[in-house]
């Protein structure tokens, strides 16, 4: 019978139905940082309990770490506990760290696929929601909480229910200056930041089998969004590519056995879909969140909601929540909304494509007066790319701050935060109320090269008016 890539991952990796129906599920490859993993370790030593399969797990330093100093003490005397508790943990148990010193530091859902520690036809786990990123390599891969990572530390396992699948077909071709993070944010808007709950989505069509891994990336990066607990894109020649040379990947001699092993982890033609949906690409246009989740988004040449305008009593009171928070004018265009941030970066935007494509139109260009704008590399290995090509002074001289590979302004937990009701324009992936550090800031989710466009202009703007975009 024919399969999907989620149904052949998962019978590959179940080691038991347990008797409340779920699954013990083997865990491939474990991925963990500073923040939800010291008290996993905390309850091991409770225990008694040692690390069942240190080579499977690896760590890396992201969500704390200042993007603005290198050397330690950070000022954050919590923030270098953290970052000493990781270090002692992986000493401890024989887990690879990706440290500072190392030179391949950088956010988890970078540091993993960068590393070729991401491979298709495998289980993936991370005590972060944006661990869907790595589904992009044909992999079933997910976030998990603080205990889950202590089971998988203590047996390589944890207990899961399966999920539906959704496969979401994107076809024809985008138009120029609509990039992944555009077809992320639309098919949230279609959908519904709930839309996904209990589903996996598989994304698929012309417009993935197009994308560069950067960009499938993204949109996996954000299936979490959409409510979904994982999404995937199916392996193929792209994704091989990719992963050839990389210091986790296969060698020569296993290469070729490896590469046709991922390979029959595709989904099969006429396999099972709980349901299909189908999205033309024609129809995705720049996309810009209005409110305080993602699925609050317009086009750029939209108006922002008026709540007035609805009968549906649950939208109408989401809609006026939204904008009271926002302090943004219902029915008001979004273009020309003004902006005090603008931040280039994340485990969603922060790779080195991102930033060639806006090195590609800002160079020449310049900050916009009394607008703050900072430029924060995925990854070590990311920032290194990106100097080697000159990137980094590009965006320096148009007025970008350059700074070390973190998490930064995605969200609260480093010093990079909005003050009083600053509005951001961010690459990142949620705008929720306070995400970005400050109770009252306000962010506005786009592309980074609308983000670029609305740093230089001092306002939400069409980049492909600001740039003279015609083809990406």
């Amino acid at each position: 019978m024919p399969k999907s890539l989620f149904e052949k991952v998962w019978d590959a990796h179940a080691v038991r139905t347990l008797a409340n129906g779920q699954t013990q599920l083997l865990i491939g490859t474990h991925l963990i940082h500073e923040v939800t993993s010291p008290q996993a370790f905390g309850m091991l030593r409770d225990l008694g309990l040692k690390v069942a399969m240190p080579h499977r797990t690896f760590a890396t330093v992201d969500h704390i770490v200042p993007t603005d100093q290198f050397a330690e003490p950070y000022r954050d005397p919590l923030a270098q506990a953290m970052m000493e508790e990781l270090r002692k943990n992986c000493a401890s148990t024989g887990i690879t760290f990706f440290d500072r010193a190392s030179g391949k530091q950088g956010i988890v859902h970078i540091v993993g696929p960068e590393q070729g520690i991401t491979q298709p036809g495998t289980t993936i786990a991370c005590g972060d929601s944006h661990t869907s990123t790595h589904g992009a390599f044909g992999a079933i891969a997910f976030g998990i909480g603080t205990t889950q990572i202590r089971d998988v530390l203590a047996t390589q396992t944890m207990a899961l229910g399966k999920l539906k699948v959704r496969r979401i077909e994107v076809s024809g071709k985008l138009r120029p200056g609509v990039y992944a993070k555009d077809v992320i944010l639309h098919i949230i808007r279609v959908l519904g930041v709930n839309g996904g709950t209990g589903f996996a989505y598989e994304y698929a069509g012309e417009v993935f089998d197009r994308f560069t891994m950067e960009e499938r990336m993204t949109v996996c990066n954000m299936s979490i969004e959409g409510g979904a607990r994982a999404g995937y894109v199916n392996p193929d020649e792209t994704t091989f590519a990719y992963l050839k040379g990389r210091p986790y990947s296969p060698k020569a001699d296993q290469w070729d056995a490896a590469v046709a092993n991922w390979k029959s982890f595709a989904s099969d033609p006429g396999c099972h879909y709980d349901d299909v949906v189908k999205i033309a690409a024609a129809d995705i246009a720049p996309t810009v969140t209005w409110g305080i989740n993602p699925g609050q988004a317009i086009a750029i040449n939209e108006n922002i909601p008026d709540a007035s305008k609805t009968n549906v009593v649950d939208e109408k009171a989401s809609i006026e929540e939204a904008l009271a928070y926002m302090k943004l004018k219902p029915g008001a265009p979004i273009m020309g909304t003004k902006i005090d941030v603008a931040f280039l970066g994340s485990c969603t935007n922060g790779r080195l494509s991102d930033f060639q494509e806006v090195a590609r139109y800002v160079k020449g260009k310049k900050v916009a007066k009394g607008v703050k704008a900072i430029a924060v590399p995925g990854s070590q290995i990311v920032a290194l790319q990106c100097q080697k090509l000159g990137l980094d002074k590009i965006l320096s001289e148009a007025g970008f701050e350059w700074r070390e590979a973190g998490c930064s302004m995605c969200l609260a937990m480093n010093p990079d935060k909005l003050i009083g009701d600053q509005l951001c324009a961010s690459s990142s992936n949620r705008n929720f109320k306070g995400r970005q550090g400050s109770p009252t800031g306000r962010t506005l989710l786009m592309s980074p090269l609308m983000v670029a466009a609305a740093a230089v202009t001092g306002s939400v703007a069409d980049a492909r008016e600001v740039f003279a975009v015609s083809a990406n």
